[in-house]
């Protein structure tokens, strides 16, 4: 008999969930690299584009999330939304670049705790930096490694440490303000015009990477509660809550340190506190962005595991996959999977390779397939059964397929190995297809 998830996961858990998934370390390891890419007072604009691009992209997560709140979240949208055989491909597709992507996902997390991590020494050498990144990896596994009613108080209590940090730094910022700063156009300067958009939309992938995450309560659907309501309220508070932090966090920061030396600076965040309060509180700073991160790769691993775990379960994937834990009932070999690839990809890559290979290899199948998709569910199912309706349909799902396509242009170089690895998936699926469709009709 199949074995099924429980449905253990409260509203304040869930937003707890998504909330550590976003903030992690890239907001503090991206922050002096956005001022460099746009080289002027503007460079805050890329964080308000990123939260425009997360506000919009979550109505349609919202909607598929509340109608369709089971374990994977996009390999279930896709597979509905594209039909019997498209489905199948597309929602394939999705678990082919999951699989991949998220060890890169877990990496940049890992990675940007062992660089923020030699603050506090900085006689790491590059081994000793990768052995520190990878023990992260371990220790997040293991402390994974049990029943989903015991993970969601340890999330509460995770976000808690993440709260504390960004409103440190915020309070302080404003109750130190030292540095006049505009986010206005100064003199010579412009926001209409085809280059500052493009500097925009190259920013713009470090800013929307750290806001990535607030969809993660979609891939544990299966294990939400009273998931028609708390699965959109969730997404909408962690969009809201993160966006706010982060531009009051931004506008802190550049009030204590200029923006032309924090620009310079790998430990940005550290730098503001120790100006503030002496290089003893910039230590105890660290410890607590260092929460962050790891609160952060809780979340991400814990979502991520839940994907191979459904198509397999589905019969669209390998089968061990869909196996859970005899007694602590959790997808133990999916864990196990993600969080091995992590710590391979975090011994061998550098965070901005990485940053840039995510969202290039997750935007064609992932988000614009599936704002797509919302279109052909509304056409062939109507509307009356959604637990919840995005607003102002379609204006999201234009502006979200445009907004995408404009960052997966941006990530340059990456955009195509994303295409090289959609490709590569098509061949895999097509070449393997007889062979899973054999095994869903024996089970």
């Amino acid at each position: 008999m199949r074995q099924e998830l429980k449905r253990e996961i409260s509203l304040l858990q869930a937003t707890s969930i998504n909330m550590i998934d976003m903030v992690g370390i890239g907001p503090f390891v991206t922050f002096s690299i956005v001022i460099q890419i746009v080289g002027n007072n503007l460079f805050i604009w890329a964080w308000v584009f990123g939260a425009l691009t997360a506000l919009i992209d979550g109505m349609i997560w919202s909607e598929l999330g509340a109608a369709y709140p089971l374990a994977g979240g996009s390999y279930n949208f896709l597979k509905e939304a594209y039909g019997k055989n498209g489905g199948r491909l597309m929602s394939f597709l999705f678990v082919w670049q999951t699989c991949l992507q998220s060890a890169l996902v877990v990496a940049s997390g890992a990675i940007g705790f062992a660089h923020y991590f030699q603050y506090l020494v900085p006689s790491l050498n590059w081994w000793e930096t990768k052995a520190v990144s990878g023990l992260v990896v371990i220790v997040i596994t293991a402390l994974l490694y049990r029943n989903i009613r015991t993970i969601g108080k340890m999330t509460v209590f995770l976000w808690a440490g993440v709260i504390i940090i960004l409103l440190w730094i915020i309070i302080s910022g404003f109750t130190h303000h030292r540095v006049d700063y505009s986010p206005f156009p100064q003199a010579g300067e412009t926001m209409f015009s085809w280059s500052f958009m493009l500097l925009i939309g190259h920013a713009s992938v470090k800013t929307i990477y750290s806001y990535l995450g607030y969809y993660n309560v979609c891939h544990l659907g299966g294990e939400i509660r009273n998931p028609g309501k708390n699965i959109p309220r969730s997404i909408f508070i962690s969009i809201i809550c993160i966006a706010a932090l982060y531009l009051a966090m931004n506008f802190s920061v550049v009030g204590v340190v200029p923006w032309q030396e924090a620009m310079h600076s790998k430990f940005a965040v550290s730098l503001f506190i120790e100006k503030i309060y002496g290089s003893r509180m910039a230590q105890v700073a660290t410890v607590l962005v260092l929460w962050v991160a790891f609160a952060s790769l809780f979340a991400v691993v814990l979502g991520y595991s839940r994907v191979p775990y459904a198509a397999a379960s589905d019969g669209n994937f390998f089968p061990w996959f869909a196996r859970l834990h005899p007694r602590k009932e959790f997808p133990y070999v999916s864990l196990l999977f993600v969080g091995g690839l992590g710590f391979v990809c975090s011994l061998t890559l550098r965070i901005e390779d990485a940053i840039n290979a995510i969202l290039a290899m997750r935007i064609l199948v992932q988000f614009v397939a599936q704002a797509i998709g919302v279109v052909l569910l509304r056409r062939r199912n109507g509307t009356e059964h959604l637990p919840f309706k995005m607003w102002l349909y379609p204006v999201p799902v234009v502006l979200s397929v445009g907004i995408w396509l404009f960052i997966w242009y941006s990530t340059g170089p990456a955009a195509r190995l994303g295409a090289l690895l959609m490709a590569c998936g098509l061949i895999v699926y097509f070449a393997t297809r007889n062979t899973w469709l054999a095994k869903r009709k024996m089970t």
